[in-house]
């Protein structure tokens, strides 16, 4: 499962060039632009977590809005957070996410990425871009991604992967975190968490 949420990064490395772009052109021309880099980079065939963490780093965090993330990963207890803990909980979820998913993203082969069909209003500002991921083997798999409207253009604030919420997904864990020993808690076992998965990877 954690190589399919992996692909949603491939989706959006990106220039600024392609922001006004419509959503489900953004992300078939994107895709197909990283995964075709993914396929011919011998660093990251042979496992170079740190090369696609500065391939996410430099092109893929300016199309995705963290602080929406984090926000609906945390639930109801986002709102216990004050402003500067906020702050800290979206850096730490963001680095969290890209270094579990990129250590995923090496491991990509002969994945296809199908596109479904797209419809949207002019003023539409919030929607679902769907496509499959088909694996040699194996059953395809749904891959949605949530996008919505800034100012700065179309910003990823979910993945869903065969129905499973990527930032939801985590909400039970953190408000257990939360229950057990508040914000600052959450706050460092998600920096001890970032430690150790830093400390395993494949440089």
């Amino acid at each position: 499962m954690k190589k399919i949420f992996a692909l949603f990064f491939a989706g959006f490395v990106a220039s600024a060039a392609f922001a006004e772009e419509a959503p489900d052109v953004l992300v078939q021309r994107v895709t197909e632009e990283v995964l075709e880099i993914i396929r011919h980079d011998k660093d990251i065939q042979n496992g170079s977590t740190n090369k696609v963490i500065d391939l996410v780093d430099k092109k893929v965090l300016p199309h995705f809005n963290f602080q929406h993330m984090t926000a609906l990963a945390l639930g109801k207890e986002w709102r216990k957070a004050t402003p500067q803990q906020q702050q800290q909980l979206t850096a730490e979820f963001k680095t969290l996410l890209v270094r579990t998913y990129s250590n995923a993203l090496t491991s990509y082969k002969n994945q296809k990425i199908v596109y479904k069909q797209f419809k949207m209003a002019p003023t539409d500002t919030d929607v679902l871009v769907r496509t499959e991921v088909h694996q040699p083997g194996n059953k395809p798999v749904q891959l949605d991604y949530s996008l919505e409207k800034l100012d700065s253009g179309w910003k990823v604030y979910d993945v869903v992967v065969a129905g499973i919420s990527l930032v939801t997904n985590y909400r039970d864990q953190f408000g257990q975190e939360v229950r057990n020993g508040g914000i600052d808690g959450l706050v460092a076992s998600i920096a001890a968490k970032n430690k150790s998965l830093e400390a395993n990877q494949k440089k």
